[in-house]
């Protein structure tokens, strides 16, 4: 990071500190001590804090490991530092199990987009895709497949495609015919917490389709870091000899593991909340942003299939995001936090937000996006 971007960051970081309204809170946020004194209230509720500190694995994590496998209704599950560890390790698992180094999943898939190759370069596997549209593959699309892969690994929701999930009838299908094609199911759930309303299904009914299923626990629980293989036990037992070999067997990780056993207790039954309030939201934003005048604009999608959806606007990413500081700064509201070159489905000549609706969010009403989103562009060149 240049001296440039990281004074742009720091920027940013105090307009948003500042800022008495938002949408949601960046985790950057924060500073240690403001984490440190929001975790230790909390964590009394969640558990006993005069029990022994965990060493390699025991003691609170394997609580939080028990409570992640029982939610999901699996047989067993494992913490790991990273999620991309625990995909790395998930998928060379069942490719030792199947035989087959092949993992259909999709191009804007997390492990082909934010790992650096890391599935080929460490794990020793290749990768194919059913389809390069910005949606999860369909059940036709993976039996044309034209090889045998070993692995189908489907992310929910799909992030880089603006956040998208298949409906329920879709989702079974496209398992099912994964299953046709005698390969095993793997679930990039980094997001599912937050997949069951669109689903129409509880996370163990969701978790149930899939042999395997990563999630994270800081990304929607708010946690400090860290994420859970859930499957069957042989799987588990196996995944922590890998996760060993691969650097994850950490001394102790009580603080990780607080904070997620917070998240499951505090965040996990808010979602749902925050997921039907983004619908007010994208439609207030939708309203806004077409009586603006701009020439053109996306909310996609249209009706978010979680809390989170993209936004996307004719404008440089710079153009944008000084928009967006300086409303920040001089109004003290938050209505979007950064801007990204253009999405990966969409045209030339447009930037990219990403929204999320979580806590702070469900105080605002249709009136109250609609006057941020008059103010903002009213900051944009003509």
């Amino acid at each position: 990071m240049t001296e440039s971007d990281q004074a742009a960051r720091q920027r940013k970081i105090r307009a948003w500190r500042k800022a008495g309204r938002a949408l949601s809170r960046h985790s950057a946020e924060s500073t240690v001590g403001e984490r440190l004194a929001r975790l230790t209230p909390r964590a009394e509720g969640v558990y006993d804090l005069n029990e022994a500190a965990d060493v390699y694995g025991n003691g609170i994590v394997a609580t939080l490991e028990e409570r992640v496998a029982g939610l999901l209704g699996k047989e067993a599950a494992a913490f790991f530092p990273t999620g991309t560890m625990a995909q790395q390790v998930a998928l060379r698992c069942w490719a030792g199990r199947t035989g087959n180094p092949v993992v259909a999943l999709h191009p804007l898939a997390h492990p082909e987009v934010h790992e650096g190759g890391a599935l080929g370069a460490v794990s020793g596997l290749r990768t194919v895709h059913a389809t390069s549209e910005p949606r999860l593959p369909t059940a036709d699309e993976v039996d044309d497949l034209a090889e045998p892969f070993g692995t189908l690994m489907l992310e929910l929701p799909l992030r880089d495609a603006g956040f998208v999930l298949p409906t329920w009838d879709e989702l079974t299908a496209v398992v099912a015919a994964a299953r046709e094609r005698d390969a095993v199911v793997h679930f990039d759930g980094a997001r599912l917490w937050e997949c069951a309303p669109h689903l129409g299904r509880d996370l163990a009914v969701i978790a149930d389709l899939a042999d395997s299923v990563y999630v994270s626990f800081y990304k929607s629980l708010g946690g400090l870091s860290g994420a859970a293989l859930a499957g069957p036990r042989w799987l588990v037992d196996e995944a922590r000899v890998w996760r060993h070999r691969y650097g994850g067997q950490v001394f102790q990780q009580f603080p990780a593991a607080l904070s997620a056993l917070i998240g499951l207790e505090e965040e996990l039954p808010r979602l749902p909340s925050y997921v039907a309030h983004a619908q007010v939201v994208a439609a207030a934003l939708r309203e806004a942003l077409a009586d603006s005048g701009l020439p053109w604009f996306r909310v996609h999608p249209e009706q978010p299939h979680t809390h989170q959806f993209q936004v996307w606007l004719p404008y440089d990413e710079d153009v944008l995001a000084e928009a967006a500081v300086t409303q920040a700064e001089e109004t003290g509201t938050v209505l979007f936090h950064w801007f990204s070159g253009a999405p990966a489905s969409g045209p030339p000549g447009v930037a990219y937000t990403e929204v999320s609706v979580t806590a702070p969010g469900l105080e605002w009403t249709p009136e109250d996006v609609r006057a941020a989103v008059a103010d903002f562009v009213g900051r944009l060149p003509a």
